[in-house]
């Protein structure tokens, strides 16, 4: 895609914001309940990306993102931070391609502690695949009819008028010999 003098790209300003500091490990321990947590800012920016077709106009969605999961992992650090800490050093150290299956009881106290101190319960495995509706006060986007072509070959005559002689060696389809 070119870009022309007439498209405007924001700035660094615009574009700069506190990036979420944690590793791989620790991210996915605490993924369920982060996406549950952000559910409605995430769903949001989707939103925002797929009916506009354009990232600038979905800065400050994606900064609101960002922001949940900045003060989502704050609380965690400030309710149960040796619970995560066992976690994802378990999920770390256990296999070499962080699987879930080994930390299960350290995954068990660590749900336990976001139920208790946060309210959060872990979502289903399938939550998220699940369709769901979401509620917004975003405008809808104007529908879009679909697109009529002009006719690519006006110039042509229709096939009954045109004379066709016979074939030269038999049928013209194969089937038919």
């Amino acid at each position: 895609m070119g870009i022309t003098e007439d498209v405007t790209l924001p700035t660094e300003e615009d574009l700069t914001v506190q990036e979420v500091p944690l590793s791989g490990p620790a991210l996915k321990a605490g993924a369920f309940h982060l996406g549950k947590a952000c559910e409605f800012e995430n769903n949001e920016f989707v939103l925002c990306r797929t009916e506009l077709k354009d990232p600038r106009a979905c800065i400050n969605e994606g900064k609101a993102v960002t922001n949940c999961a900045l003060n989502f992992f704050r609380k965690i650090k400030k309710t149960c931070a040796g619970e995560f800490t066992q976690y994802v050093n378990c999920l770390d150290k256990s296999s070499p391609d962080q699987q879930f299956t080994p930390c299960r009881k350290t995954q068990a106290v660590f749900d336990k502690c976001i139920k208790d101190n946060l309210g959060l319960d872990r979502p289903p495995y399938d939550y998220f695949a699940r369709a769901h509706v979401h509620k917004t006060a975003r405008p809808r986007p104007p529908v879009e009819g679909p697109t009529v072509y002009e006719d690519a070959t006006p110039g042509l005559p229709p096939p009954d008028d045109t004379p066709r002689p016979e074939a030269k060696y038999g049928s013209r389809y194969i089937f038919l010999w």
